[in-house]
């Protein structure tokens, strides 16, 4: 038999992860609540509530990324299909745009080993360690490095802030900030820690898996995504992105 943990139904009620869906869900819990219980197996605590907000929030929309004219593109292609836009701006969530968050947790997880307590001087150390293999091996570390905020992302320090209010600031974000700290000093400018990275440590420290740290990036994207392209069927940008291209290409 086939089954789901997730949840279920007949013909006379839906249930999620065993809580009904309309008398129990049903204007007694919000978006957040039900997202935890789906994604975590878990209603959230204030605590926990608050920083699921704050990963959806800060992943909701960044302008005109590759992820948003994906999904003007496609619209531009299919106007009759919405959710095909959307999945265009989905797919290409990885290293690069989107995803990073999964791969700067994996980085993170794979370079400081779990244990009790971890002395400053120790992430010092193991930072210092760690940007000496990479740089050795010709690598980058995802989650640190910014094009624009070159004197460091604002992001951070804000997410940080919450992140210790909420009891969340643990060795892995203590790490992060050694690392983009030990980046600079081998290379002799400043590295910031960028927001991937900062989130990418507070996933860890939330007790979270980069996984699940990627799909909260995922969905708190997904309306960003639908506001392009409810605009796109508005005001239309698709086809002068083509014209443009076109024109670089005869040039």
């Amino acid at each position: 038999m086939i089954r789901s943990e997730i949840g279920g139904g007949d013909a006379h009620r839906i249930t999620v992860r065993g809580h009904d869906l309309v008398h129990d869900l049903f204007d007694k819990r919000d978006f957040i609540d039900v997202m935890s219980l789906e994604l975590l197996g878990r209603f959230p605590d204030d605590r926990l509530k608050r920083m699921l907000n704050l990963f959806l929030v800060s992943a909701t929309d960044h302008g005109l990324t590759p992820s948003a004219l994906s999904a003007r593109l496609t619209l531009h292609g299919a106007p009759e299909a919405m959710q095909g836009a959307l999945a265009a701006g989905l797919l290409g969530a990885g290293s690069r745009f989107l995803g990073v968050i999964e791969y700067s947790a994996r980085f993170l997880r794979d370079a400081l080993p779990r244990q009790e307590s971890w002395t400053d001087e120790q992430l010092r150390e193991a930072a210092e360690r760690c940007v000496r293999e990479t740089r050795a091996a010709k690598r980058k570390i995802p989650g640190v490095g910014h094009p624009v905020h070159v004197d460091g992302d604002p992001r951070c320090e804000k997410m940080f802030e919450i992140a210790r209010d909420c009891g969340y600031y643990g060795a892995y974000c203590r790490f992060a900030v050694e690392l983009a700290a030990a980046a600079s000093r081998a290379t002799g400018r400043k590295i910031p820690l960028n927001a991937t990275g900062a989130k990418g440590a507070i996933t860890l420290d939330m007790g979270l898996t980069p996984e699940q740290g990627k799909a909260l990036t995922l969905i708190g994207r997904t309306a960003g995504l639908m506001a392009h392209i409810l605009e796109e069927q508005r005001t239309p940008l698709g086809q002068q992105v083509w014209d443009m291209a076109a024109d670089k290409l005869q040039a």
